[in-house]
């Protein structure tokens, strides 16, 4: 297994950290980590940019984490494939746990 470095920012309430989605697939899923340290979600939505797709993510990171909807906001690139993630009281460590894996090729 590569040790690719899970980009996670810790914050006095939470943390953030960058995903990179890939749209039109057949389920929702974390397929791992990237090579620049970006979490891989496959969603099901047809655009990366839209409504549709921010709130597939946020949901499905809601389920994931155990935490609230409303902890969970994009803060940068709402319409665009490479999205900034925050989440309200949460530690990084526990992002690391769920999330931590190589991105299967």
């Amino acid at each position: 297994m590569t040790n690719r470095p899970f980009k996670i920012t810790d914050a006095t309430s939470g943390a953030a950290f960058t995903v990179r989605v890939v749209t039109r697939c057949a389920q929702t899923e974390a397929v791992g980590v990237q090579e620049d340290g970006s979490l891989r979600v496959r969603l099901v939505a047809q655009s990366a940019g839209d409504a549709e797709a921010n709130t597939e993510l946020i949901n499905f990171l809601s389920r994931e984490l155990g935490v609230g909807l409303n902890k969970i906001e994009i803060v940068a690139g709402e319409k665009e494939r490479d999205k900034l993630v925050s989440v309200e009281g949460i530690s990084t460590s526990l992002i690391e746990e769920k999330f931590n894996k190589p991105v299967a090729e």
